[in-house]
């Protein structure tokens, strides 16, 4: 059997963007690797997130993007406005009837969605 341990997103500096994602997500940036690889665990998630630095990142939108749910308690114009204030680009609402999400991307472009409950 073969499971998702970790999503790898490439950027110019890991270590700012990891950390970002440790604060945004309560988690905790859980290898540094001298900069260049940065691993960050949030509690609960078995899946990591890493950080590698490369010289000249793929420009444009990325192919892969992550998605999390927020839960019924959280509010979602207090969630845009706490994630835009750290940080990131709010892109957009989107969704089709009983689906929506927002939209975003970190503070170095690369793009993710919040869900509401479901």
């Amino acid at each position: 059997m073969i499971t998702v341990s970790m999503v790898t997103i490439d950027t110019a500096d890991a270590r700012e963007l990891a950390r970002w994602w440790a604060d945004r997500l309560g988690g905790e940036v859980t290898d540094e690797a001298d900069g260049w690889f940065c691993m960050v665990q949030a509690p609960g998630s078995p899946v990591a997130l890493g950080f590698q630095r490369v010289e000249d990142p793929t420009p444009g939108k990325n192919r892969v993007h992550l998605d999390f749910d927020r839960s019924a308690e959280v509010d979602r114009e207090r969630l845009v406005s706490e994630w835009t204030a750290a940080g990131a680009t709010h892109l957009g609402r989107r969704g089709e009837a009983g689906f929506s999400w927002d939209t975003f991307a970190d503070p170095h472009g690369n793009e993710f969605c919040i869900g509401d409950p479901h």
